[in-house]
């Protein structure tokens, strides 16, 4: 019995413990998964996974922490960082283990155990930049890591320069890489970049900088560097030549690109790697263009770049899909009219792990669109493509067509329709026509990679893949719920769980990157408002009763197969997968978060296989591979043109291709040995003539492609001209003149605008409404109508253009016009392109738009002169407005003019304390003004004027009338301090004429020199006498002029007759601006460095303009000696520049013109035409880059026809090879380069502005012609000790006879305490001792004239400093003079002087009293030739790019022409709009 009992007892207990086994975790399988909840104190800013495992890390901004969780999400922590605090979180990209906390400023720290430990680092002195991520990663290497900061002066937020940071050894130290940095990255940045050299150039990186001496972005480059940048050198993009302008750079997949912008175009230039040492520039079709802010790189292959160009602007913008060839250089056009958003990003996904499947959605209304420049709503369609982008194809459900919400309006993170599980793929959309709203989509599921669709859940919902794609996971996307759902069977059945909290709105629901995971992580916000809570959730499926799959659960799956379910090749391969079969149900529970590997299967070759060779490119049927250029020589195998050898076919296999068998496009084929010839120079000049109806040309305009441009390259740069006739008729060519086309035809056309900010495009206006215009030189052509005729008022123009967005317009038109033809001015604006108007203001005189580069971010500012209480006559009001006027300002009640220039916004008034003068003021921002301090010796009386010259170095130059008389006016030119309110003289006597033009031209190209005639007997031309004048130079930016010293031998050799020794009698004279026939004919051109042209004499003044009397001069040195080279007066032109100087008689008929190949020394003859022709005007492109010329004139015997001749000297054989120039070695033995350095005629060395410069230098002797533009200037060797050259006058002083500065009579000295309330770093200043250093120059030591017995006094409030210190400069002064000084004095020279004030400054001349338009003198219709040779850029602003325009006519008289000074400089054309008024600012009704 007891025995009995006792079996019985353990059978009992026997059960119990099995029951308990049962009840186990171990045992207990559950039937849905595990649901855990973590409720957070503030809303996530960022979290991740670490690859490969159930570790999430999550920023909390607001509280500066982060937390952790080893369980995908179950459980958290805060990570330990010793009481530090986190601004951001990174992941390394390429080592699972490594992860960084960024603080707001020097301390960060890092993690090598996926976040168990943290160690700190320091960036010195630095925060993490906000312009870049801050930290750029090695693919190849994890401990290598780039660091983007930036040192910032004032409170850690302004005046920042950024600097980048390197570690080596994983943060055990950072050193600093480089400063003045703008974006860097490893060459090695991804895994699948290969350099030339990977063991060599594993250390690569290449950086975005700075330009050499500018922040100027037109002057950023490439700088690339293996140590470090112990060493740099700057890479060739474009041959042999650098590349400026680089505006980004980016590493995708097996390629590093870059994106390089030149002034006046939208376009961009892109360049590609993929050896991080030889750079091409890409090639779109021709039909294409990639603009600034316009194009977005997507998602790539190893084989080819995949990019989207947008062609209609946001709101709805749309693009085009383009896939490079496998070096990234030759793009074609995949699938049109591709959907974009306001950002930029298309929507365009490839299915995870599948070659060649890829979804895009395309605006199935593109023309409504387009005709409506984007205002239309797009409707979208989706289309998917098996072949690598070959062909697309509609979605499809049940035979209808679907289309799902993309990349463009992202509801969740990571991928949007796949991931690593092989052929799943889901999205939200819906059938029909097109794409509806979001919340009116569904969710859909295809398990063969897109090829069929079939519903999964009604409504939209967000989703997740797991477990290699055997778990899906959504929830609703439309309202707030506490349901999840998921499918063990690819999407066709699903099952619901509660979550543990109440309703949420999910925000992001994602798992592990490999999609191998069973752990899913929600986030969801419960409530709104400020009791919004955020809770996050595990959800994990590890403990459901599913077994692991066997191999009978698993089948294999081809990747690839079109509507007939034949399988599909890319890159020469089937692709097939393993995969769970869709009804086993079981998980694969793969614990080791191992990826899917494919399979691949060789396909036989086919013409998708090959791509063209090198040197080939597509035919224009797309079929065949073509030559581009003559073959590479064979060596040895062609001794004459009669041998064939064997060479490639055209065709190459795409490198990575798997291809077998097939096509063998790729064999060598026989060739001729002549191709490998060179075309054959003909060595001659050739002309081309074309004749005119008419009696003059009413303006001409170079619309000249940029550097950036497409087809902008030698073999394929057209060179385009806009042309119009008295008989109001336009013609246009591509060939610089060689072949003409009438354009508009039957239209009449009163003006022709150029766009003064982009070169493509041009506005034609004609007498009514109606409006023509390009936006792409000539290929077409479209119109508008207007909401008035143009104004009629004299001098004003009808379109002011913005400087940065191009359809943005301004229209001044007549309205209520009496029988007499007066009318008033009213103001309307557009952002299409004048598609749309809308109301500006009533009764102005003129309206502008004052965006400029450096001014904030106000990009609707606009001014407007309207008249008071809107009543013509009345006083004028400036008002400004940045909302298009829905509300405005009024800065000043009763203004004679304004105008924008560089760097500063000049607006004259009437002095409301004296009637009878006028008074300016200034501002750099636009939004506060300062009254300007004229020398107070000076009064502006509104009968006098005054005229804005130049504002390119930190100062405004103006000239004001001090003598008035009708034939014998001049005045002073005055220069400004840096911020444009305080004067002090620079030179008295300077010539002006009627109409306020001055005699006033600066050197292009050349720091500080300038050339001014000035009036050497005003008293007895104020008598009635003829103005007897002189011609001065500054070498020093106004501080110093000089008479110019006479050469010793007239052109044929012959001494003059006054002894050139004695220079106050005998110098060299120049005819200047007041006498110019054309104002665009300036002395100098930016590309042909240190060089002049005038035509003048020798003598005690100036003479007559006379062939008797005037010479024809050069200058080689920047203005120091002057060589006569000819008799008589000529015109001339730089081509190519400098290479070659082309120069035609002046107001003499001729039939030949002369043309140097050495600067000047030796003048060989060329007869253009049989008959005689008075030539007017000389022409060539305003970059003086070609060797075209264009002769615009009449024959003599001709009364009813007008002529051009094209010169075309390309054909030379001394221009026929391209220049070597290797900048690290310019001076080689193989250059064609020199290194010259210009210098001040008073000084034994070649020190200007306290620097020694240097300058590319073409050599005279050698025989081959420049090509792309160089940026001339190399560097600054060298600063030099102070001299009196480096000062000028300071405020209340002025020169006496001796050079000396001296106070003026009766005046105080200036306080120069206010340096301290402007800088209040600053420790200390000097009393005044009559001088100050001119802004440009950077000599250090030496004779410091501002200090020289000078006391030097602390600044309030920097007592003690001072003491201690007892030094007069204060740390940011050094940086003053060491760093920035340096910069912005070195920004003006080079090449981009003229870059930087191409169409965007010129003069103004306002309070002179009567008409400055004469019939009888067309010079005077052109604004004053104030040409600039120095930009000088801050280092922590932008240059301030000016939006001045100036007005003027026809060079032939009659009619108007519009240009500006800046397009002066650029050697005759690429003319900006400008109204009169801006040039003149006369008041009316103080008419004397």
């Amino acid at each position: 019995m007891w025995f009995s009992r006792s079996l019985n007892r353990l059978a009992l207990l026997q059960l119990f413990l099995l029951h308990l086994l049962w009840l186990s975790p171990a045992a207990a399988k559950k039937d849905k998964p595990d649901i855990s909840s973590h409720q957070l104190d503030n809303r996530p800013t960022n979290f991740f996974y670490f690859d490969d495992s159930n570790t999430i890390l999550l920023l909390d901004r607001e509280a500066a922490l982060v937390q952790r969780s080893e369980d995908a999400g179950k459980t958290w922590a805060k990570v330990d960082i010793n009481g530090g605090k986190a601004w951001d979180l990174w992941r390394h990209p390429h080592d699972n283990q490594k992860a960084y906390i960024m603080g707001r400023h020097s301390t960060h720290w890092h993690t090598n155990d996926q976040g168990k430990t943290w160690h700190d680092f320091e960036i010195p002195n630095a925060r993490p930049s906000l312009s870049r991520p801050p930290l750029a990663f090695h693919a190849k290497d994890s401990n290598k890591v780039l660091i983007h900061g930036a040192v910032c002066r004032i409170g850690g937020l302004i005046d920042c320069k950024e600097v980048t940071f390197y570690t080596g050894d994983g943060f055990e130290k950072v050193g600093k890489l480089r400063e003045n940095t703008r974006g860097c990255v490893f060459a090695h940045a991804t895994p699948e970049f290969k350099t030339g050299d990977d063991d060599k150039n594993d250390d690569r990186v290449i950086c975005v900088t700075t330009g050499r001496i500018s922040f100027d972005p037109r002057e950023h480059r490439l700088a690339v560097s293996d140590d470090f940048f112990e060493d740099e050198e700057e890479p060739n993009l474009e041959g042999s030549r650098t590349v400026q302008g680089i505006v980004n750079i980016a590493v995708v997949k097996g390629y590093i690109v870059a994106a390089a912008k030149a002034p006046n175009t939208d376009e961009l230039a892109m360049y590609v790697t993929d050896d991080a040492s030889t750079w091409h520039r890409a090639v779109f079709p021709s039909d294409s263009r990639v603009k600034e802010d316009a194009y977005t790189v997507l998602e790539s292959t190893s084989y080819s770049i995949e990019v989207d160009v947008m062609t209609v602007d946001p709101p709805n913008s749309m693009g085009v899909l383009f896939t490079s060839n496998s070096n990234g250089t030759y793009f074609t056009k995949n699938i049109e009219h591709t959907n974009r958003n306001a950002r930029g990003i298309a929507d365009f996904e490839k299915v995870q792990n599948i070659q060649g499947i890829l979804l895009v959605n395309v605006v199935d209304n593109w023309k409504d669109v387009e005709a409506s420049f984007g205002r239309e709503e797009k409707r979208l369609k989706s289309q998917i493509s098996f072949d690598d982008g070959r062909t697309f194809q509609d979605l499809t459900t049940n035979e209808k067509s679907l289309h799902l919400h993309s990349v463009s309006e992202m509801n969740n993170v990571g991928r949007v329709f796949s991931s690593p599980a092989p052929g799943l793929v889901m999205g939200v959309g819906n059938t029909g026509k097109d794409l509806k709203a979001y919340e009116e989509g569904d969710l859909y599921v295809s398990i063969d990679a897109g090829l069929t669709w079939d519903l999964a859940l009604e409504e939209a919902h967000k989703y997740e893949f797991g477990d290699q794609g055997s778990i899906l996971v959504a929830i609703n996307d439309e309202e707030p719920t506490d349901v999840i759902q998921y499918s063990l069977n690819y999407g066709k059945d699903w099952h619901k769980v509660d979550l543990p909290e109440r309703k949420i709105r999910a925000e992001v629901l994602t798992t592990t990157p490999d999609s191998t995971s069973m752990k899913f992580f929600l986030w969801g916000v419960k409530g709104g408002g400020s009791r919004a809570e955020h809770w996050v959730f595990s959800i994990d499926f590890e403990d459901m009763h599913e077994d692991k799959c066997t191999e009978k659960d698993f089948q294999e799956w081809t990747a690839r197969v079109d509507k007939d379910g034949q399988t599909i090749c890319v890159m020469g391969r089937k692709q097939s997968y393993r995969r769970r079969k869709p009804e086993a149900d079981c998980f694969i529970r793969e614990k080791k978060f191992e990826e899917i590997e494919p399979d691949f299967e060789k396909c036989k070759c086919t013409k998708e296989d090959f791509e063209c060779d090198y040197n080939f490119v597509r035919s224009e049927d797309r079929k065949e591979c073509v030559r581009n250029g003559p073959l590479a020589d064979p060596k040895g195998l062609c001794k004459g043109n009669d041998k064939k050898y064997k060479a490639s076919s055209g065709f190459r296999k795409i490198p990575g291709n798997g291809c077998e068998g097939g096509e063998k496009l790729d064999e060598e084929i026989e060739r001729d040995c002549k191709d490998t010839l060179k075309p054959v120079v003909s060595g001659k000049i050739s002309t081309e003539r074309t004749a005119f109806p008419g009696q003059s040309f009413r303006g001409y305009f170079y619309l000249e492609r940029t550097e950036s441009s497409s087809g902008s390259d030698k073999a394929n740069r057209d060179e385009t001209v806009v042309m119009r006739t008295d008989k109001s008729k336009v013609y246009m060519t591509r060939d610089h003149g060689k072949t003409w086309d009438e354009i508009l035809k039957g239209k009449e056309i009163k003006d022709v605008y150029p766009h003064p900010h982009f070169n493509d495009v041009c506005y034609f206006i004609t007498p009514s409404k109606e409006v023509h215009y390009t936006i792409n030189r000539g290929d077409t052509f479209e119109s508008f109508k207007a909401e008035s005729e143009p104004t009629r008022d004299r001098g004003l123009q009808a379109l002011a253009f913005h400087a940065d967005y191009k359809d943005w317009l301004i229209w001044t038109g007549a309205v209520d016009c009496d029988k007499g033809g007066n009318c008033r001015n009213d103001a309307w604006y557009s952002t299409d392109r004048g598609s749309h108007w809308q109301d500006l203001r009533h009764v102005v005189r003129k309206c502008e738009f004052i965006k400029e580069e450096g001014r904030g971010e106000r990009k609707k500012l606009v001014y407007c002169e309207q008249f008071k209480d809107e009543k013509l006559g009345g006083p004028l009001e400036l008002q400004a407005s940045d909302n298009w006027f829905a509300d405005y300002t009024t800065p000043f009640k009763s203004i004679v003019d304004f105008a924008t220039m560089s760097e500063f916004i000049i607006v004259a008034t009437k002095d409301q304390s004296d009637g009878d003068s006028l008074k300016v003021d200034a501002s750099i921002d636009g939004q506060t003004f300062a009254d300007a301090l004229f020398p107070s010796n000076f009064k502006v009386p509104i009968q006098k004027a005054y005229t804005v010259l130049d504002s390119h170095t930190h100062a405004v130059f103006m000239h004001v009338t001090v003598g008035s008389q009708k034939d014998a006016e001049y005045g002073s030119i005055i220069k400004s301090n840096s911020n444009g309110t305080s004067y002090v003289l620079s030179l008295d006597k300077v010539n002006r004429n009627s109409p306020g033009y001055v005699d006033f031209e600066k050197m292009l190209g050349l720091e500080g020199v300038a050339l001014v005639n000035v009036v050497a007997n005003t008293e007895e031309a104020e008598k009635g006498s003829g103005k007897k004048l002189k011609t001065m130079i500054t070498h020093n930016d106004g501080a110093e002029w000089s008479l110019i010293r006479a050469p010793q031998n007239d052109p044929e050799g012959k001494s003059y007759e006054c002894k050139t020794d004695n220079l106050a009698d005998c110098s060299l004279h120049l005819h200047g601006y007041t006498e110019r026939r054309d104002p665009r004919d300036v002395f100098s051109s930016p590309s042909a460095v240190g060089l002049m042209m005038a035509a003048g004499n020798v003598g005690d003044y100036l003479t007559t303009k006379s062939e008797k009397t005037s010479d024809t001069f050069i200058t080689r040195d920047g203005g120091v000696e002057w060589q006569a080279v000819k008799k008589g007066n000529y015109m001339w032109e730089y081509g190519d520049q400098g290479s070659i100087i082309v120069i035609v008689r002046d107001t003499v008929a001729t039939d030949e013109v002369l043309y140097s190949l050495d600067e000047g020394k030796e003048w060989i003859s060329y007869k253009f035409s049989d008959k005689k022709v008075n030539v007017a005007i000389l022409s060539t492109v305003p970059s003086d880059n070609s060797l075209n010329f264009l002769l615009w004139g009449r024959e003599e015997d001709s009364d009813s026809e007008i002529v051009t001749f094209n010169l075309d000297f390309s054909q030379l054989k001394e221009r026929s090879k391209q220049c070597n120039l290797d900048e690290k070695d310019p001076e080689g033995a193989d250059s064609d380069y020199y290194l010259w350095e210009p210098k001040h005629p008073s000084q034994s060395n070649n020190c200007l502005f306290g620097h020694v410069a240097q300058y590319y230098r073409k050599k005279s002797k050698s025989d081959c012609f420049n090509g792309r533009s160089i940026q001339h200037l190399h560097k600054i060797a060298s600063d030099c000790e102070c001299t009196r050259s480096d000062f000028e006058c300071d405020y209340n002083y002025e020169p006496s006879k001796d050079g000396r500065c001296v106070l003026v009579g009766g005046q105080e000295p200036p306080d120069h305490s206010q340096v301290c309330k402007e800088d209040p770093d600053k420790m200390s200043y000097f009393l005044p001792t009559g001088y100050r250093r001119i802004p440009l120059s950077t000599c250090e030591g030496g004779n410091e004239l501002e200090k020289y017995e000078s006391k030097e006094v602390p600044c309030r409030g920097h007592e003690k400093d001072f003491e201690e210190a007892h030094r007069g400069l204060g740390g940011f002064w050094i940086f003053v003079l060491g760093v920035v000084l340096p910069v912005c004095i070195a920004s003006g020279v080079g090449y981009w002087v003229w870059q930087n004030w191409h169409g965007k400054f010129g003069s103004i001349r306002l309070g002179d009293a009567g008409s400055p338009f004469d019939a009888d003198r067309p010079w005077i219709k052109y604004p004053v030739a104030a040409v600039s040779g120095i930009v000088a850029v801050l280092a922590a602003v932008p240059l301030l790019v000016s939006s001045l325009w100036r007005w003027g006519s026809g060079m032939f008289g009659g009619g108007r022409r519009y240009t500006t000074r800046g397009s002066f400089a650029r050697g005759r054309g690429d003319y900006a709009v400008v109204d009169e008024d801006e040039l003149l600012g006369e008041d009316e009704d103080e008419e004397v």
